[in-house]
């Protein structure tokens, strides 16, 4: 049962993360549950687990960790095109 939350957590920070950066248009709901998770991964790694917390994730270094993700992976896909 603590994956499904790790899932709907992660789509919804992965969901926010996209809006915030103008990108959640081309980006599916598996993207964004990767973008979630491994943003809180980051976000967790780089600023600590700190704040309110839902399913093991600190929600704002995970929301800051998946902004950065989005960021950074928009810009290499760009590039690329």
């Amino acid at each position: 049962m603590h994956w499904l939350w790790v899932l709907i957590v992660g789509a919804i920070i992965g969901m926010i993360a996209g809006a915030l950066t103008k990108n959640g248009k081309s980006m599916g709901w598996i993207s964004n549950i990767v973008a979630g998770i491994v943003g809180s991964a980051l976000g967790e790694g780089l600023l600590g687990s700190w704040g309110p917390q839902m399913a093991g994730m600190a929600i704002i270094p995970s929301l800051i960790g998946a902004i950065i993700l989005v960021v950074i992976v928009s810009f290499v896909i760009q590039k690329m095109s």
